[in-house]
């Protein structure tokens, strides 16, 4: 399957800027309210017709250039009973949360066929009715672990951090070497399924400083990347409030990298002048606004890509709950129409 977004995340000419939105899929939209089932999100996940229905919804309404697999990043975990709960309105929780290294006994291995085949067999659905390719994707080890280790989302992230700091350092280590193992043999499982690309998640990496990061977490980034270099299809790194850690990111053996929007396409490329493609990066807040205050930052960001083919159009994070479809719709058009060779 050659397309714009597949030839654009090798940094080949495209015939237009492509364009898709992290979060695209869920909560913003009218269909997905009314299709998924009452409870938790993974009541509706776990079922692969509502599962690929809901990842398709995006793509008939926006006409968006890739389609993300409707799941969560906790799913491997949920899947083996790692003490994970999704809470309406919060998010993943950890009753029991991981502080020492006793405790890793609750992670047992990972296996994807058994313990997810839910996912899997979404993800060949959606091959056989797609005429975009699938991103899958996985939550990045360091991001996992805080969960685990906080209890749930943070503020401050104390107790991960502290945990990173302990001077022999072998519950951290141990639990993001398993972590890490977790997250590669979903990531091969879902390539092997027919994903076309898949995005690394690690939303909470931007808290740490450039030398903490790239002393603790880097090295289990690149295992991962590593062990997928071989598929040959698009690898995406992703993290918020990383402009500090950008240039050990480029090292990480991702071929494209998401930048949030702290820092323009422009400066971000001179950082990074080893990965293929960027993705990003407009405000997901501006969204909110009027048109006219979305067009402006949406045309600023292509001014920033300077044309580059190796540039994927997206928000610097995820499509906000608030948001109005409609103007997703129209960044879709406008990004197409200024982009059109």
């Amino acid at each position: 399957m050659k397309t714009t977004f597949l030839n654009a995340s090798g940094g080949e000419p495209t015939s237009h800027t492509p364009v898709w939105f992290m979060r695209q899929a869920g909560r913003s939209l009218p269909e997905y309210r009314e299709l998924r089932l009452a409870g938790s999100i993974v009541e509706s996940l776990c079922q692969p017709e509502i599962a690929a229905e809901i990842t398709m919804q995006p793509i008939r309404r926006y006409g968006v250039d890739a389609a993300i697999l409707y799941s969560d990043i906790m799913v491997p975990l949920i899947a083996i009973g790692a003490g994970v709960e999704m809470v309406s309105g919060k998010g993943p929780v950890v009753a029991e949360p991981y502080r020492d290294i006793h405790q890793l006994k609750r992670l047992r291995a990972f296996e994807p066929e058994e313990d997810t085949g839910f996912v899997l067999e979404t993800i060949e659905i959606l091959v056989k009715e797609l005429d975009v390719p699938l991103i899958g994707f996985a939550g990045a080890p360091f991001t996992l672990a805080s969960y685990l280790i906080e209890g749930g989302p943070s503020r401050n992230y104390a107790w991960g951090k502290a945990a990173m700091y302990l001077e022999d350092e072998p519950f951290f280590q141990a639990l993001l070497d398993k972590l890490t193992d977790i997250v590669i043999a979903s990531l091969k499982s879902q390539i092997e399924a027919g994903v076309s690309a898949i995005q690394l998640f690690d939303s909470w990496v931007g808290v740490l400083s450039a030398y903490d990061y790239e002393k603790y977490v880097l090295p289990h980034t690149q295992k991962i990347f590593q062990s997928l270099a071989h598929y040959n299809i698009p690898l995406i790194h992703f993290g918020v409030g990383t402009s500090h850690l950008l240039h050990l990111m480029g090292d990480s053996g991702a071929t494209v990298l998401g930048i949030d929007w702290r820092v323009p396409l422009s400066e971000a490329r001179k950082l990074v002048p080893n990965v293929a493609a960027l993705q990003g990066n407009l405000d997901p807040t501006l969204c909110l606004a009027e048109w006219s205050q979305v067009e402006k930052g949406v045309l600023k960001v292509l001014e920033e890509s300077q044309g580059d083919f190796g540039h994927i159009f997206n928000l610097g994070h995820g499509v906000l709950p608030e948001t109005n479809p409609d103007i997703l719709k129209a960044i879709v058009e406008l990004v197409h129409s200024q982009t059109a060779k």
